[in-house]
Order: structure tokens, then C-alpha cells, then sequence
């Protein structure tokens, strides 16, 4: 029996990984690292692993410069200017608030965390002394609220007393952060977390949602912030998320990336293990990657949030096996890998570059080149 059980086992485990190993009739096979036969991501001019940058889904030269002048200088004015000339209801403010955030967070933990024995540690310093010499900057509150929520999900468990307090003291900042800037929906997106993690009920979530699309009715920065509420590891569940999703494509105004929400909640609902042989040709997932593309393609050039779709569509298109259109969503964004799915991973960039390699593989196994490649 226990023979039984082990060829089982192992028939299984072989449905998932020999897909990815060998695809039939013109598809992939593996070979060893180096060998002429080894598809090359350096011939389309992909930038190496170890240089792509992990802190944005895409540029911000103006952000990068400010982050490199804050960090060296630990002096908060040139965040802060920066912040004051960026447009209250646009996806960059939203962006830059997180960047500015997470910065200041990673400062700290790797300065060894928060303060002990009456001594402060040295990282995320200009962040304290933005909001003591200047606690009425809108842009300096924002930023305060949404380091305390990454703080919040680094340094603690979700639902222990650490965690709440923490959020609890974020959804404070939030208020201080809104009283200072009425018109700007950053405030309210953040605290979209807060009630993530402090488990706000539907009636309450739904208030708070209102104040945000009032002032931002098609932000997709707080579209993807307020879905993973609606989703089943949260409070809602996998129809909810679907229609929440569903119901935003539908109303989007034309241009607007809201088509590709429901990729969004298709990925936040993937299987750990997949066993269905063609999950990724089904008509769900199909339908979202095509509203997705649909979405990616009408969308403006310098949105800030297109990047967040590309790199999505990579992970499905390279599973789909459609590897021509991963080549051209990859070759749009390569160099930045700031974004989902990458970031769910302890390292984005190597996560990032197997994809790379798999779509890379695939194309040309199917007769691509470099040549071949639009750009």
C-alpha cells in the first residue's frame, strides 16, 4: 500500500514540474546553464539580474534623485518640495508617498528597528525630524501614516497587539493627513490598509471607500489597495473580489487601466499547486489577460501604474505559454522589477529573471530572435 501511495505521489508531482521542464511540439526543453543551446536574455539587451532595480514598477528619475538626496543628506526638504508639487488626485503621489515610505522603513530595519533604551537608531532619522519641524506638511503626514502601515505588516504579526497598535495609530496619522490636504484621496487610500489589517466591517469599508472614489473615482493605485480586502485570505471572498473587480472594468473610462483589474483578482486567487492541466488557456484567466491587454494597449504611454499591469501580464503570458506577447510586455519594462508578482517574493530580481529566461526560451523555440522582436 505504501508503494501505492508513493507512485501516487509522485505522478503528481510530476504533472506539475514536467510542463515546465519539457513542453512537446516545439516548446521548451532544459539544458545546462552556458550551453549553445541556452536562449541568451543579454541578446535582446535585458538588463543583468543584479542590476535591476527592486524599489520602483518603473521610472521616477525625479523620485530616484530625491530618495538619493534624502538618504545621503537625511535632510526631508527635497522630499517634501517634491511631494507639494506632485498632483494631489494622480496615481504618482500615491506612488511616490509609498516610495518615500518604504524608505524610510528599510532605513530603520536595518539600523536594528525601533528604539530601545531611550536611543533612537539612525535610520528613517529625516522622517521624524520632517514631521517635528513641520507637522502641518500634508505630504510629511502622508508619508508618517503610510510608514506606520509598513511597519506595521514588517515588523509584526497580522492580529497581534504589536500589529494593531501599530495600524491603530496609522489610522490617526491618516486623519491628521486628511485634515491637512481635504482634496487628496492618499490619505484615505492608505487607511484602506488600516482596514485591511484591522478588520473593518463591509458597512465601515464601504464609507471609507466612498471618501476615496469622491475624490479619485478612477485611481487603480486604490482599486488594487481596496480589492485585496474583498479577497477570500481577507474579508471577502473569491465572487466578491471578482464582482468588485468586474464592476471597476466596467466603468472605467476609456484609456483607463481599471480593464485589468480582474487580472488582478485572478492572481489573488491562484492555487498554491495547480494540478488542472490548461488552467492558464481557461475562459477565466484568458478573459482577464485579454482585458488586461485590452486595457495596456488603450492606456496612456506615461501612466504610472502601466508598468503594474506589464509586469502582471508577463507572469500570466509565460504560464499561458504565449510567448511572443511576454517579449513585448518584458521588453517595455525591463529594468525596473518594483512590482507584483515579483514582490511577493524574497527576491524580485531572481524571480523576475526565470521569467525572463522562460519567455526568452519559448520565443525562440518558436522561431524568435532578436530581430524578430518589435520594439
Amino acid at each position: 500500500m505504501e508503494i501505492l501511495w508513493f507512485l501516487i505521489a509522485m505522478g503528481l508531482l510530476a504533472a506539475v514540474i514536467v510542463p515546465y521542464v519539457r513542453r512537446s511540439r516545439g516548446g521548451i526543453r532544459q539544458v545546462a546553464p552556458g550551453s549553445p543551446d541556452a536562449a541568451d536574455p543579454a541578446a535582446y539587451g535585458f538588463v543583468r539580474q543584479e542590476a535591476l532595480d527592486v524599489r520602483l514598477p518603473g521610472p521616477d528619475q525625479d523620485l530616484l534623485d530625491v530618495l538619493d538626496v534624502v538618504q545621503r543628506t537625511q535632510d526631508w526638504r527635497a522630499a517634501a518640495q517634491l511631494l507639494a508639487g506632485t498632483a494631489k488626485e494622480g496615481e504618482v503621489r500615491w506612488q511616490r508617498v509609498q516610495a518615500f515610505a518604504g524608505a524610510a522603513s528599510l532605513e530603520l530595519q536595518a539600523a536594528g528597528g525601533p528604539a530601545k533604551d531611550g536611543q533612537r537608531p539612525a535610520g528613517g532619522a529625516w522622517l521624524r525630524a520632517w514631521r517635528a519641524e513641520s507637522p502641518k506638511d500634508a505630504g510629511g503626514a502622508a508619508v508618517h501614516a503610510e510608514f506606520l502601515v509598513q511597519q506595521a505588516w514588517r515588523s509584526s504579526a497580522a492580529g497581534t497587539d504589536e500589529f494593531r497598535i501599530i495600524l491603530e495609530e496609522a489610522r490617526t496619522v491618516c486623519g491628521e493627513a486628511a485634515l491637512l490636504a481635504p482634496g487628496d484621496p492618499v490619505p484615505y487610500i492608505i487607511e484602506l490598509a488600516v482596514a485591511r489589517g484591522l478588520g473593518y466591517s463591509p458597512e465601515q469599508f464601504d464609507q471609507l471607500w466612498a471618501k476615496v472614489i469622491d475624490r479619485a473615482p478612477a485611481h487603480m493605485g486604490a482599486h488594487l489597495a481596496a480589492l485585496h480586502y474583498w479577497c477570500e485570505k481577507w474579508h471577502g471572498s473569491r465572487d466578491e473580489a471578482d464582482r468588485f473587480a468586474t464592476a471597476a472594468a466596467a466603468r472605467a473610462p476609456r484609456g483607463s487601466l481599471l480593464a485589468a483589474l480582474p487580472l488582478f483578482a485572478v492572481y489573488e486567487h491562484l492555487p498554491e499547486v495547480n494540478l488542472v492541466q490548461g488552467f492558464y488557456q481557461s475562459a477565466v484567466v484568458t478573459k482577464a489577460v485579454e482585458g488586461a491587454l485590452f486595457a495596456v494597449h488603450a492606456a496612456r504611454q506615461d501612466d504610472p501604474m502601466l508598468p503594474h499591469a506589464r509586469h502582471l501580464l508577463i507572469l500570466f503570458l509565460v504560464r499561458s505559454e504565449r510567448w511572443a506577447e511576454a517579449m513585448n510586455q518584458l521588453v517595455q519594462v525591463d529594468g525596473h522589477v518594483g512590482a507584483l508578482p515579483w514582490t511577493h517574493d524574497g527576491d524580485p530580481a531572481a524571480e523576475y529573471t526565470v521569467y525572463r529566461a522562460l519567455a526568452v526560451a519559448g520565443y525562440e523555440a518558436n522561431g524568435g530572435s532578436p530581430a524578430t522582436l518589435p520594439r
